[in-house]
């Protein structure tokens, strides 16, 4: 068998019918119908991808990307006898077996180094809540939530500015054994677009249910039910908070995922390997 050949794959799906980004036995996720495909295509039993951010039931996607490790004779041999770069009859190929709730939108030889999860600097997401009766469009009430009070985004941002750096975000996670909760919180900010009130969470990487989390704790104090430096007193306990709504998982889509340079994908991946402890 040849050396295996890494392919790195960008892609997109709506989370609506997905339970998720990871297998699972008995249910449809993303991963378990991706792996379907490049099985089927490559002619293979067990492909298995690494991804950038594992998503959750209902979470959508506009760019995540994932890493696969295949053999290069089979990538050549499911590319047929045309003239098509083999990467892109690949692509061509998992979108004629997949359902049309998610895309393949690239794939391409990986840089040396390349690991979608661990060489990855920051994941953006976008939180879009439509909280005013004049802007629920039933046309996008799969990937925006419904919300029945007016929200004041002045006091999300001004709330959310206490969140911003390296903290430790338990009282924002569910905690799993043996992983950190702590984060670097690069970009957390308001803004209205055509009446929708939208977030931006950048985070070097996020833990399980925190981008919901911190969205339903602003949300909060857009409303009025809380003051601004109600969220600092959260951040601050390190437990969860049972005032802190989880906001609904479909008005989270995944937006972009952040790499260094070729040179220091490697490196990146050495780094983020670590353990972080945060120094009181």
């Amino acid at each position: 068998m040849s050396t295996p050949q890494r392919l790195r794959i960008d892609l997109a799906y709506d989370g609506s019918a997905f339970h998720g980004w990871a297998r699972q036995g008995g249910l449809r996720t993303v991963q378990g119908d991706l792996e379907a495909a490049l099985d089927t295509v490559l002619r293979t039993t067990g492909a298995a991808l690494t991804v950038a951010g594992r998503t959750d039931t209902g979470v959508h996607a506009r760019h995540q990307v994932a890493h696969v490790d295949v053999d290069p004779d089979r990538l050549v041999a499911a590319a047929g006898r045309g003239d098509e770069p083999p990467e892109d009859a690949l692509r061509r190929r998992l979108n004629g077996v997949l359902a049309r709730d998610v895309r393949v939108h690239g794939v391409r030889t990986a840089p040396e180094g390349f690991d979608a999860r661990f060489s990855a600097v920051w994941r953006r997401y976008c939180y879009r809540i439509a909280d005013d009766p004049s802007v629920m469009d039933p046309l996008t009430r799969g990937h925006v939530l419904a919300w029945p009070r007016r929200l004041d985004v002045d006091r999300m941002n001004q709330a959310a500015a206490v969140l911003l750096g390296e903290h430790d975000f338990a009282s924002f996670c569910r905690k799993r054994e043996g992983a950190t909760t702590i984060r670097s919180l690069l970009d957390l900010s308001w803004r209205r677009v055509d009446g929708v009130a939208e977030a931006t969470v950048r985070a070097d990487a996020f833990c399980h249910n925190m981008v919901r989390s911190l969205v339903g704790c602003l949300v909060a104090v857009g409303e009025g039910r809380r003051e601004a430096t109600w969220v600092a007193e959260v951040l601050a306990a390190r437990v969860r908070d049972s005032a802190v709504t989880v906001v609904q998982p479909h008005g989270l889509t995944l937006e972009e995922v952040g790499y260094p340079a070729d040179a220091d994908l490697a490196s990146q991946a050495q780094r983020s390997r670590v353990v972080r402890t945060l120094e009181d």
